[in-house]
């Protein structure tokens, strides 16, 4: 799905965080509340019938809309992030990237073995983060019904990566 006014909300930053890469800011969506509420409509609208117990943002911008789809789903909000950040027990899970290796984490009693998950973050590129998720939460014997993007670089094949084909991305490029 791709709706043209949520996509002239996202501004193209070349060559940052370096030379080559194309970055999608969505700081423009973020402060129109208009936009920002009809992308709010577009996340949630594929799970508003499933029971959601618990909505997932991945570090950072992940939680900026995560948390907002918490709310409209009537769910608990859990954080998933760098390692460090996150106090008490935790539980780790490392994933691979173009070059070497990163880890997200999650405090272990943040998701229960009976809850149904949603797994939110910005944008779907290589799926390796959001598929580390899934592995993290899978840990918890929790069920991922899906996943939510607000932009999936098709071009990376990254829904290939997540075991759960339940994936909606509001703005495809």
């Amino acid at each position: 799905m791709n709706n043209p006014y949520l996509a002239k909300h996202i501004i193209d930053i070349p060559d940052f965080p370096k030379p080559g890469i194309i970055f999608k800011d969505i700081s423009p969506l973020l402060a129109s509340i208009e936009a920002r509420d009809l992308m709010i409509q577009h996340l949630i609208q594929p799970f508003q019938n499933q029971k959601i117990d618990v909505v997932v943002g991945i570090e950072s911008r992940g939680f900026l809309f995560g948390m907002l789809m918490a709310d409209a789903l009537d769910a608990k909000f859990v954080m998933l992030r760098k390692p460090g950040k996150l106090p008490g027990k935790i539980m780790s899970q490392e994933y691979q990237l173009e070059y070497g290796s990163d880890t997200i984490e999650m405090q272990e009693a943040a998701i229960n073995s009976t809850d149904s998950v949603l797994i939110h973050d910005d944008v779907l590129a290589t799926g390796g983060t959001a598929a580390a998720a899934h592995a993290l939460i899978h840990q918890t014997g929790a069920e991922v019904l899906g996943y939510s993007f607000i932009i999936e670089l098709d071009f990376l094949n990254g829904r290939q990566l997540l075991p759960n084909k339940n994936i909606t991305s509001v703005l495809n490029y």
